[in-house]
This record gives C-alpha cells, sequence and structure tokens, in this order.
C-alpha cells in the first residue's frame, strides 16, 4: 500500500462534472492498494493515518492527530 497524505482546510473530488466527495479540515489521501495487500495490511494502514499527529496544538506544535481535532478525512484511489 501507498499514500500521499495531505492536510488540507476543505477538499472536493469532482468526476464528470459532479462532486463526488468534499470534506471540510482534515486530510486528502491519495491511496494504491497493490496485489499482495490485504484487508487486514488495510484496517492497520488507515490506523496509522488517523493517527498521525500532523495538526497544530493551541502551542503551534504539529501535536493533534486526525481523531484529536475531529477531522474528515477525503480518499482517493
Amino acid at each position: 500500500m501507498r499514500a500521499v497524505i495531505q492536510r488540507v482546510r476543505n477538499a472536493s473530488c469532482t468526476v464528470s462534472g459532479k462532486v463526488t466527495g468534499s470534506i471540510a479540515h482534515g486530510l486528502l489521501v491519495y491511496f494504491c492498494a497493490e496485489k499482495d495487500d490485504t484487508e487486514d495490511m488495510l484496517g492497520r494502514f488507515f490506523s496509522k493515518i488517523v493517527s498521525l499527529r500532523i495538526f497544530e496544538d493551541e502551542n503551534g506544535k504539529m501535536n493533534l492527530s486526525l481523531s484529536d481535532i475531529g477531522g474528515g478525512m477525503l480518499l482517493i484511489s
């Protein structure tokens, strides 16, 4: 599995002129599964992404996770 992760204030995905998904503050994840990946690996992979401490706390330090801020995740394969 591979992913490119970007913090966003808002993001949306448009297909053929129609919005298929959108989020406010959170993570935009471009995701690629490979043929040997399993569902078990997928669960661990996304648990790690949700737990990444990449959002700033009240002191300006990157110390909060997606779960901590209650943000959204837009997943694009």
